[in-house]
Formats: C-alpha cells, structure tokens, sequence
C-alpha cells in the first residue's frame, strides 16, 4: 500500500466566553505523511521538532493505534512523518490536532471510508473534552454539546471577511495547569454575563454584523485566572482593540492571544507585536483566517 498523506488545522476554542462549547478551525496546517509497513517510528519537522517523542509513545502514533483497537484488534506496522506548523502548548489544538491525524490516517491505512462520527467519538474520549476536536475533524466554527452520553454539533457560518492575527509568545501555557485555575464554581451574575456573549458571539460572527464583536469576546470565567500564566494578556488584548480588531481573547487555554479582524490585520498585528514588546513577552504574530475544511487527505 502506498504512504497516505494528511493535513489537520490548528484550532482555537472558547472564542472568550465559549468555554470548552466553541471551537474554531484555522488555515494553520499539520501534514501527516503514514507509511504502511514502517518501522514504528515518528519523524518531526517543524513546531515540536526535537521535543516530541519520536516512537511509539507520541500521541500520533497511540491514536492510529487506537483506532485498529477500536476497530479490527490489529495494530499493523507503520511510520509517520510529520511536517507541524501548529505551536506545542500555545492553545491552537496541537493535541487535538494530533488525535484527529492518527485516527483519520489510521482509518484510511486500514481501507476504511472514514466514519467522521466514529472518529469523532474516539477523539472526544481521547482528548476529554471536544472544543478543539470538533473543528479539527469538521472544520469551520463549531458549536459543540454533550448531552448526557451523546454529541452534539452546530456549525456557525461565517462571513468571507473574517480574518484572524494570533499573538503567539515563546512562553508555552501547559493545558492542564492553565485548566487548574479555572475556578470551579462561579456567580449567577457571571454566568449570565458569559451565557449573553455567547449568543451575542454566535449571532455576531452568523450575520457578518461585527458592530458588538468586542463585547462578546468578553468573559468572566477563565481568562482572568489563567492570566496568572500570562501577566501581560491584558496588554496583548488592549493593543489589540488599540489596532482596530474586532474583538480579542485567549484561545484555548493559551498563550496565544487571537485577535479577529476584517481588513486592518496588518495594523493588528504591529499593535500586537508592540503590546508584546512593552509586557516584556517574546514571541510572533501569524495572520491567517478561519477555514472551512477539516482533516483530510491531501492526494
């Protein structure tokens, strides 16, 4: 059988008040190249090159086993190399990204029509929650529920002019330590504050009327605590407004700070960078957009 090659997008999740229910795929792309019969071994270059396991134990490699388990109770041979724009640890889905590319990869190595349901199943329970596997899989910006044991997904179309600057610090924000901060019980006032921005978000980004953009990327139950992790989040956030974004939060669980704009990028990002600059915080600005597509194979 020939290699298979794949390409999974980075995501971002929460948007600001969507927290662990909003996702977004982005045009940031991991290329996932699977050679049948290999040698059990996992080549990197690019973002996590020389940091990343290089066998059996890199998450790549335990989710295309995972799927052979889930499906035929046969791990078969194989070798994957990788070529990963997507940061480690910067709150752009690179975990998420590689689950969704062991299983797609996995599924197509076996001869398998991918079942997108199925993967999605696996890589929720993998992962442990599915804000970031959801447009990882489907693309596009998704809402995401579960409800008792079942799945629920919305996708939220969005207007062709919607781009998106990401701040991305040299400083990695570990998602399960940022995950600890979040508090574990907070008041009706603020709930109700975040429950109003997500549809306020939602309705916002559906229409293409961007007017309340900056207000419905507020939110009152994560940033703040994790901001203990990145004390100059504010200052990234202000600079951004300063340079005309739309509206500005953390994605995911950080570091990057994502900005969304629509034709002033340029000026969002040099906002960005001298916001950066003045907090003390090393790092780079990427300007992209969203991007309809999810996994998939690339030949």
């Amino acid at each position: 059988m020939k290699p298979i090659t794949i390409a999974v997008p980075a995501t971002s999740a929460n948007l600001g008040p969507g927290f662990d229910c909003l996702g977004l795929a982005l045009e940031i792309w991991n290329y996932v190249k699977f050679t049948p019969e290999g040698a059990s071994t996992v080549s990197v270059k690019g973002e996590g090159s020389g940091i990343l396991p290089q066998g059996p134990n890199n998450l790549l490699y335990i989710a295309a086993s995972k799927y052979f388990e889930e499906t035929s109770n046969n791990v078969p041979s194989f070798s994957i190399e990788c070529e990963n724009q997507i940061p480690l640890a910067r709150g752009l889905g690179s975990s998420s990204a590689a689950i969704v590319a062991g299983l797609f990869g996995a599924c197509l190595m076996n001869g398998d029509d991918p079942d997108l349901e199925l993967l999605w199943k696996i890589a929720v329970e993998m992962e442990g929650h599915a804000d970031n596997v959801t447009p990882a899989l489907f693309g596009g910006f998704q809402i995401v529920v579960t409800d008792e044991d079942h799945l629920i997904r919305s996708e939220v179309p969005l207007p062709k002019e919607l781009k998106v600057v990401i701040f991305v610090p040299e400083q990695p924000m570990p998602t399960q330590e940022a995950r600890g901060l979040v508090p574990q019980q907070i008041s009706l006032v603020d709930a109700i504050y975040n429950m109003s921005r997500v549809g306020l978000l939602v309705n916002s980004l559906s229409t293409g009327k961007f007017d309340n953009i900056h207000v419905a990327t507020r939110d009152r139950l994560h940033q703040d605590a994790r901001q203990a992790l990145l004390p100059g989040m504010k200052t990234l956030f202000n600079s951004a407004l300063d340079g005309g974004a739309l509206g500005v939060c953390l994605s995911g669980a950080g570091s990057s700070v994502m900005a969304l704009s629509a034709g002033n990028e340029i000026t969002v990002a040099r906002e960005m960078e001298h916001g950066a600059r003045v907090a003390g915080i090393d790092g780079s600005v990427k300007i992209t957009q969203p991007t309809p597509i999810g996994v998939h194979s690339t030949k």
